[in-house]
């Protein structure tokens, strides 16, 4: 096997570029490695994804490296910036203190030849390889910890259940964990936001696109590696990710072979969630701190950008005692780290940091708002007499709102709706939004992950794939087995529990909870946001729409629903609210 193309010393770090790594099946990957200079043995954190290691976070995301530049100096503070990436750690800040930064470059991605097919089980054997690899490097001290956002947390989820034997601690930053409920279909709805994805952030820097693709700003190799190969012959080395989804609009093992098995993830692990990152993430992360079978296990939820807080002072300085105490064995207290840690939501973008013991949080006054159609209220009391109110799914939809409230009042944890329901068609897609309204009746949105209008919570159904999983279903979090379809009866009522994901806001004194329910996403009224690195204009949702004609045909799904409400038909969402 060849050595490194080439190996230098500079900006205080020595730097390996396009270093070899073979798999069991014969491709060799390439990885980029930065230790420090001085000889020794030192922990390795790894990273595996298909973003082109040698793509500058500032030339691939342009808009989201202004906004992050602008808002969170600290993020580009202390570093040349050279070596930033999009979503992995900037080698600049970890080599300093005795870390090396192992980029690698997936299959069929950036420098890495192969066929380039997202999350599967051949990927997951190659992050497990790469880890071992690593560990077994001269100056690595055995020692592997996995750290990164989105893409390059989710897929620790999947190699920390391959269980690699110098695997130490995976930090999952913003990571979903179920490819069917988090990443393709929410609630059995297809999102179009992964069809985007793969057109704008992975096909633009597949290997083979050679010269049509990027030049690294640092070594002025391409990113997408030397052979220049015709558009047919990209299509062939890659999976067509939207095919597959469209065409397994059911869970299954294509599904499953994607998703975290999270009894076998048993290292120490930081779960780190977004409150506002509704669409994609914080359920893995919600799920992945329950249920991973790991006795040393932490959650952390924050607010703001996607990006952002994982490069500021504060995040790093997090990912750095988790990863300290865990790689390096220092005693720096982590072992007294709240189990729990949540940036507490307040209007104006306010977060107050909290220290909890579990999730969700044990002393929650679970507590039912029932559904009246008669003023669409949201009542404290249940309905007696049987009372309905009918909608059209393309228009708003019906918004049931509580009174102004008494006090202050804090809503965290997960949500669940209660709907019995009528369609004019024989399916019905249920879009639930929680919302916020001050007493001038202007609604509250947040900073969202991706999108700075975001609503406070989202939960989405399709009606004929309302079938429950007993094994998995709790009070508060449904858990639908989306492996068949019962078709509705026009006219007939049906009972429908829809998931809301997690989340947190205090809403002040005399402002009003709302939950709107509709046939379509939510849009916010005002102007629509934009980044480089995404398709459509954001309006609330972000890119996590749901717009596909393929999925929901207008003669189905523009319909008319009529919720019920009534003694035997006791429709309500159960809110988590925290004395």
């Amino acid at each position: 096997m060849t050595e490194a193309y080439k190996s230098e010393v500079r900006d205080g770090m020595r730097i390996d570029w396009d270093t070899p790594i073979a798999m069991d099946d014969g491709i060799v990957l390439r990885a980029d490695v930065y230790r420090p200079v001085a000889a020794g043995k030192y922990p390795a954190i790894v990273s595996y994804g298909p973003y082109g290691k040698g793509l500058a976070f500032q030339d691939g995301y342009r808009t989201a490296w202004e906004i992050m530049s602008r808002e969170n100096p600290d993020a580009v503070s202390g570093t040349t910036n050279r070596y930033q990436n999009w979503e992995v750690v900037d080698p600049e800040k970890w080599v300093p203190d005795g870390y090396a930064v192992v980029r690698v470059d997936s299959r069929g991605a950036g420098r890495s030849p192969g066929y380039l097919d997202h999350n599967n089980a051949r990927e997951n054997r190659d992050f497990h390889d790469c880890i071992e690899w690593a560990a077994a490097q001269p100056w690595c001290s055995g020692k592997v910890g996995l750290n990164g956002i989105s893409y390059y947390a989710a897929s620790q989820w999947r190699a920390a259940a391959t269980q690699p034997p110098h695997l130490a601690a995976i930090c999952v930053w913003e990571g979903w964990s179920d490819c069917y409920r988090e990443s393709a279909r929410h609630g059995g709805i297809i999102c179009s936001f992964r069809k985007n994805w793969q057109e704008m952030q992975v096909m633009t820097v597949q290997h083979g696109r050679g010269e049509r693709g990027p030049k690294s700003a640092v070594t002025g190799e391409l990113v997408c590696g030397p052979e220049t190969l015709a558009e047919a012959e990209l299509a062939k080395n890659r999976a067509n990710m939207w095919e597959d989804f469209l065409s397994r609009p059911l869970d299954g093992p294509y599904y499953r072979e994607r998703s975290a098995d999270f009894s076998k993830v048993t290292v120490p692990l930081l779960s780190a969630a977004n409150w506002g990152g509704q669409g994609l993430h914080p359920r893995g992360n919600f799920e992945g701190f329950t249920r991973a079978a790991s006795t040393e296990k932490w959650l952390e939820v924050h607010g703001g950008s996607h990006w952002a807080p994982f490069y500021t002072d504060w995040g790093v300085a997090l990912q750095k005692r988790f990863f300290d105490h865990f790689l390096k064995g220092r005693q720096n207290g982590w072992d007294r780290q709240p189990r729990v840690s949540l940036k507490v939501r307040h209007p104006g973008e306010k977060f107050v940091e909290r220290a909890e013991n579990e999730w969700p949080l044990a002393r929650t006054l679970w507590t039912r708002f029932h559904l009246d159609p008669q003023g669409q209220r949201l009542a404290t009391e249940p309905v007696k007499v049987p009372r309905s109110v009918t909608y059209d799914a393309t228009g708003e939809g019906v918004t049931f709102s509580t009174p102004p409230l008494e006090k202050d009042t804090e809503v965290t944890g997960p949500i669940a709706l209660k709907l019995w329901i009528s369609s004019s068609t024989a399916d019905a897609d249920i879009f639930a939004v929680v919302r916020v309204f001050d007493p001038q009746g202007r609604e509250l949105v947040f900073q969202g992950a991706l999108d700075p209008h975001t609503p406070v919570a989202q939960g989405w159904l399709r009606a004929s794939q309302r079938k429950l999983d007993p094994k998995l279903t709790l009070p508060y979090r449904p858990w639908h087995a989306h492996d068949e379809k019962q078709p509705l009866t026009p006219g007939g009522i049906y009972q429908l529990d829809v998931e809301i994901w997690p989340t947190c806001v205090v809403v002040p004194k005399g402002w009003r909870l709302a939950l709107t329910i509709r046939g379509r996403d939510y849009e916010y009224e005002g102007e629509a946001f934009e980044l480089s690195n995404m398709k459509n204009p954001m309006r609330g949702c972000g890119p996590f729409v749901h717009d596909d004609p393929a999925d929901r045909p207008p003669a189905i799904f523009h319909n008319k629903v009529t919720l019920h409400a009534g003694a035997d038909r006791p429709a309500h969402l159960l809110l988590p609210i925290i004395p």
